[in-house]
């Protein structure tokens, strides 16, 4: 799908110019046109926690990648984003997420995500949404795509105590609102849909 994205990404931004190229967790179907992107953009470089660059981008991409510490922080000119380690939230141990500090925008991954032809930015409530989501992947056959773990709360607290302004979700409607409030609740629907049976 290259040539359709980079002919997207030319309506809003020159893509010669792009300087970061961003994952939260690597997955081929996503990231493998990484390197064509690095082809057009020379002074690009792929950013990923630590883990994501180590075993996974060292050996990828065709530039060695940028390999972010927890809470290290960088710009792209007016916006400045902090990194955050999430392993296992969603998915695999490479998992971390973005978070722009000066529009409180957290940049989520796969978490809430939702299918269906959805509006780009909602108010309303996304946790049904995304609870339906999660009970349609346990009944089919991406069960076990995301655990629930010992460490989810915690994880989905930390991200709470950023106090997102907005959740950029990777697949469906991106929310405004209180962002914590609804990371927070994020858990319950965790935790009730993905929990194994209590015997």
């Amino acid at each position: 799908m290259f040539p359709e994205v980079h002919d997207a990404v030319r309506r809003v931004i020159d893509p010669a110019t792009l300087r970061w190229i961003g994952f939260s967790h690597f997955e081929v179907d996503e990231c493998g046109s990484l390197n064509d992107w690095l082809k057009i953009a020379p002074r690009a470089q792929a950013v990923s926690g630590m883990v994501g660059s180590l075993v996974n981008l060292a050996d990828f991409a065709d530039r060695p990648p940028r390999a972010l510490s927890a809470d290290e922080t960088f710009t792209t000119g007016q916006f400045r984003f902090r990194y955050r380690p999430m392993p296992h939230l969603p998915h695999g141990w490479d998992a971390g997420v973005l978070f722009e500090e000066t529009q409180r925008v957290l940049f989520c991954s796969d978490l809430f995500t939702h299918n269906g032809d959805v509006e780009p930015l909602t108010e309303s409530d996304i946790l049904g949404r995304a609870r339906q989501s999660l009970l349609d992947f346990q009944a089919g056959p991406l069960m076990d795509y995301m655990p629930y773990t010992s460490n989810t709360r915690p994880l989905l607290e930390s991200l709470a105590a950023l106090e997102p302004r907005t959740l950029a979700t990777m697949h469906g409607s991106s929310f405004t609102g209180d962002g914590a409030r609804a990371l927070i609740e994020l858990d319950g629907v965790m935790k009730e849909t993905l929990s194994a049976p209590q015997r």
